[in-house]
């Protein structure tokens, strides 16, 4: 297993829209909100810095909403627009355990959040809160995950951490292939060449260009977001 010789500092912490409700399920559980809320106080006490950039798949997938005839453009938009719903949720849910935190939105909803900036993301960063990044890039076309590599390109993260619903990233789809295999280590390129379906390539491609080293782990197991802010070897380390 991968092992990191120290905490890391800061740290970009990715999770999918499927993270806030159940397995084949969409729409918006409480309960998930509240777990990953009391999953990132646990890493927070570790004097850690955190964003987390949410996607809105458990809401509305811009991407899949085009495919029945929806105008690409507009259905992205919306796709952003679920983004923000659940931060606006996991930031009333950390406010509930006292964690401080903040919502920064690419997309400007006047009166509702906050519009993002990379200077106003590193001062809540540096004040102690947890700050919620939502909107993707504010662009269409590009995912979430490219969004995630580009804040933590910006803020300065020393890792991207993407928490999934499985603990690493596998040589094919894990839930039909019983013999598909875990990693625990690869290049960048290795997942650009064997077309990993862990993120695009975009979020790959701009993580390599700037050394920035992503954790992909099982963000639904208790403990694990601490884990991989220490560095303990759990999930596959891309770098």
């Amino acid at each position: 297993m991968s092992k990191i010789t120290k905490n890391y500092r800061r740290v970009l912490l990715k999770i999918s829209g499927e993270g806030f409700c159940s397995e084949d399920t969409t729409g918006i559980e409480s309960e998930k909100y509240a777990f990953i809320a009391a999953e990132i106080k646990k890493a927070k006490s570790e004097k850690v810095e955190i964003a987390v950039v949410l996607g809105g798949g458990n809401i509305l997938r811009g991407a899949k909403l085009s495919e029945s005839g929806f105008d690409r453009t507009r259905a992205d938009q919306l796709g952003m627009i679920a983004t923000v719903i659940n931060a606006m949720i996991l930031q009333n849910h950390l406010e509930k355990i006292k964690v401080p935190s903040c919502v920064l939105s690419a997309v400007q909803i006047k009166n509702i959040v906050e519009t993002y900036t990379v200077h106003k993301c590193k001062a809540c960063l540096d004040s102690g809160r947890v700050v919620v990044l939502a909107g993707g890039t504010g662009n269409p076309y590009f995912t979430t995950d490219t969004a995630a590599a580009l804040r933590a390109v910006e803020i300065g993260a020393d890792v991207f951490l993407k928490g999934t619903k499985v603990d690493g990233v596998y040589s094919d789809d894990p839930f039909t292939n019983s013999t598909a295999k875990r990693y625990t280590k690869l290049k960048y390129i290795d997942v650009l060449e064997k077309k990993l379906a862990i993120m695009d390539s975009t979020a790959v491609s701009l993580s390599m260009e700037n050394k920035l080293p992503i954790i992909v782990f099982n963000l639904r197991k208790k403990n694990n977001v601490a884990k991989a802010v220490q560095g303990t070897g759990i999930g596959t380390y891309i770098g």
